[in-house]
């Protein structure tokens, strides 16, 4: 730890066991992607992804934290984030949010994807898209970046770029990124929006979730009485991606990317760490 922020520095050695539940993390999460369809429960999906984590001889990060009943979080349409998997059946157009962690030797990894399902909206593409897009300037910006917070106004120039600026997206402020290594979610907060504040200083060992949510409407949001779904106020639909990132002394390492992140961040001149070679 350093400091009053008490931000978790990781070794080398414990970084390689989160790029460990990072794998596992991507390998669920494809898995799941490749059982989405029409007429399959989220419940199933959530099976899909406990059967991989389970094989790997991974734990869930998810199962049981502060009482939360499913290895995945699976939330639909106006569903943001935190969405129970049940006996829900996905339909045609849907748009799917899938977020899932592993816990590999006490380390975890976080990552979240979003699929669209049968005849998709062009809207709701695009949404996904920018989202996307967005989590990747982050990370890019995190490898460039003296403060975390550089972070966030890559983030949201990224979402601001890409609105239409009579029907602009909402970028949700009441759930943001963070700190992940021992435990889930630790120090610091990862803003998806720029802040007053520059944050804390980025330096080699810290490891950040960076995960923007957006909307095609409004940012608010509310809590359904399962007392974790999160909603939008105002029924639009939305996205959510997610990617667990390390720094490191010579680049970024993206532990929950198959190939590290180097395809996406390549494309942005940005080095992807050696580790990640």
């Amino acid at each position: 730890m350093f400091g009053l922020d008490r931000i978790e520095i990781k070794s080398i050695d414990e970084i390689l066991r989160m790029r460990e539940a990072g794998l596992v993390v991507a390998d669920a999460l494809a898995a799941v992607q490749a059982a989405v369809a029409v007429g399959v429960t989220t419940a199933e999906l959530d099976a899909v992804a406990a059967e991989v984590i389970a094989a790997r001889g991974a734990r869930s990060s998810f199962l049981g934290y502060q009482g939360y009943p499913a290895t995945t979080c699976i939330s639909v349409n106006d569903e943001v984030v935190h969405g129970i998997p049940g006996d829900r059946l996905i339909q045609d157009g849907d748009i799917v949010s899938i977020d899932c962690g592993a816990i590999v030797d006490g380390w975890h990894g976080d990552s979240a994807v979003t699929v669209l399902v049968g005849e998709a909206d062009p809207a709701d593409l695009r949404l996904s898209a920018v989202t996307e897009e967005a989590m990747w300037a982050g990370i890019a910006a995190l490898a460039r970046a003296e403060r975390l917070h550089e972070v966030g106004a890559a983030v949201e120039e990224s979402i601001s770029a890409a609105s239409d600026p009579d029907a602009p997206y909402g970028i949700v402020q009441e759930y943001v990124g963070h700190g992940i290594g021992s435990a889930m979610h630790q120090a610091p907060d990862v803003p998806n929006f720029r802040v007053r504040d520059r944050g804390p200083r980025v330096r080699p060992g810290m490891c950040v979730a960076i995960e923007p949510m957006v909307t095609r409407g409004e940012r608010f949001t509310q809590v359904c009485e399962d007392d974790w779904t999160v909603v939008t106020d105002d029924g639009s639909r939305a996205a959510h991606w997610e990617h667990t990132v390390a720094v490191l002394e010579d680049g970024v390492w993206v532990l929950t990317a198959a190939d590290g992140g180097r395809a996406k961040l390549e494309e942005r001149g940005i080095k992807v760490a050696s580790l990640g070679a």
